[in-house]
């Protein structure tokens, strides 16, 4: 199946569609990128769960006369949110999110995770040599999972494992 019936259905708010869509998933696109300013609290019964405070990161342009700006990020931890949501997927299963090829081999990385009903907030892992990330830079991709049920019947659009670039392993 494309990925046209078995993610895209899913994704709202695309920022440009025909770059975002290819044969093996969806790439999402960072809309803020924050620090953890404050510790959140976490408990076993979730009466005392409490949420990290988070500051944005602001933007700078590279070049004057730019369009769109660039979060500049030194090595450390931070917290990315997308522009994407995700609508009426919980009915139908997981889809999978992770990083892209190119946030990986920068040195960047976030965890995979299986995502229902909308799409977290993530922790974004920099490299000590710091990164740079231009607004609206497609930095994630969701993938059709295979449960051997339901529409989503293949991995990525088919049956066939997908590397991190979304490449279909031979």
């Amino acid at each position: 199946m494309s990925v046209e019936h078995d993610v895209l259905p899913f994704v709202d708010n695309l920022v440009y569609e025909p770059e975002q869509v290819h044969d093996h998933g969806v790439d999402l696109t960072v809309a803020a990128v924050y620090e953890v300013a404050g510790p959140g609290r976490l408990d076993f019964g979730g009466d005392e769960l409490e949420d990290a405070d988070l500051e944005p990161v602001s933007t700078e342009p590279r070049n004057q006369g730019d369009e769109y700006e660039w979060w500049t990020l030194e090595g450390g931890q931070y917290v990315i949110q997308y522009n994407e949501f995700l609508t009426g997927a919980e009915d139908d299963g997981p889809l999978v999110l992770q990083p892209r090829h190119e946030l990986l081999a920068r040195g960047g990385s976030h965890p995979t995770v299986h995502v229902f009903s909308h799409l977290p907030l993530l922790p974004l892992s920099v490299p000590a040599g710091g990164i740079r990330i231009k607004e609206n830079a497609r930095v994630s991709t969701l993938l059709a999972l295979d449960s051997g049920k339901g529409s989503r019947t293949g991995r990525a659009g088919g049956s066939e494992p997908v590397d991190a670039r979304g490449d279909v392993d031979r």
